[in-house]
């Protein structure tokens, strides 16, 4: 969970310098809503992966599924809200919101890379 805190912490910075030096022309203004999600979304997924990798990893591949089946509902939900409320940009709305959905998602398969090749 320390690296998945990093990488959004290097994000949000890269975010805050590209709009203080109006670099920003790729973000959407609600970026800042979109890494919170993410996040969120993140420590949820490895909660879960936390819970499949319990009593000798009988459960993982339920678990992994599981959190890839929630992964995709939620963003379905959020863009769903966010675009049912209107939005100014939409489709660079959901370009910003499907580039952090891959990051995350390699960032995530690294992540339980590492873990499993331990083994």
């Amino acid at each position: 969970m320390l690296r998945t805190l990093i990488a959004t912490i290097s994000l949000g910075i890269v975010f805050f310098l590209a709009q203080r030096f109006h670099a920003d022309s790729f973000l959407h203004p609600y970026i800042w809503y979109i890494l919170i999600f993410f996040f969120g979304l993140a420590f949820l997924v490895h909660r879960l992966m936390e819970f499949g990798m319990r009593n000798k990893r009988e459960k993982f591949v339920t678990f992994y599924i599981s959190s890839i089946v929630a992964r995709i509902i939620l963003s379905i939900i959020f863009i769903g809200l966010f675009l049912y409320n209107g939005l100014t940009d939409s489709f660079l709305f959901v370009i910003n919101f499907f580039a952090l959905y891959l990051f995350y998602t390699c960032f995530e398969i690294y992540g339980l890379y590492r873990n499993l090749r331990r083994d």
